[in-house]
């Protein structure tokens, strides 16, 4: 990928996220709880790091335009279709991931 002139390795780079978002929407079971889990990051944290990537360039994104894009949808429906409640084996693992991070000195 270094040896890429910027814009080849930006597309390189976009059509990958694109692929990732496909990837979750051909996927909504996977529930935001299991992907903070297992990656410590969800949908949600996408949409915030895209709004982040714009704000770096000077470019206004606001956080529910964002979440639309990366959930397909609004969020409003992606939740009332897919989300489930969180299950105590889920919280309780979501809670030592925390904790984890707190004890290592990184945000939670």
């Amino acid at each position: 990928m270094r040896d890429f002139d910027d814009a080849t390795r930006t597309e390189i780079e976009a059509a990958a996220f694109r692929r990732l978002l496909d990837h979750l929407d051909e996927h909504k079971e996977v529930q935001n709880i299991d992907l903070m889990n297992l990656a410590d990051f969800c949908r949600n944290c996408l949409s915030k790091w895209l709004v982040n990537a714009a704000q770096e360039r000077g470019t206004e994104l606001d956080y529910e335009t964002a979440r639309d894009y990366v959930y397909g949808m609004p969020y409003a429906k992606w939740k009332a279709n897919y989300q489930q409640d969180a299950t105590p084996e889920q919280l309780a693992a979501m809670q030592a991931r925390q904790a984890r991070k707190q004890s290592e000195g990184k945000n939670p």
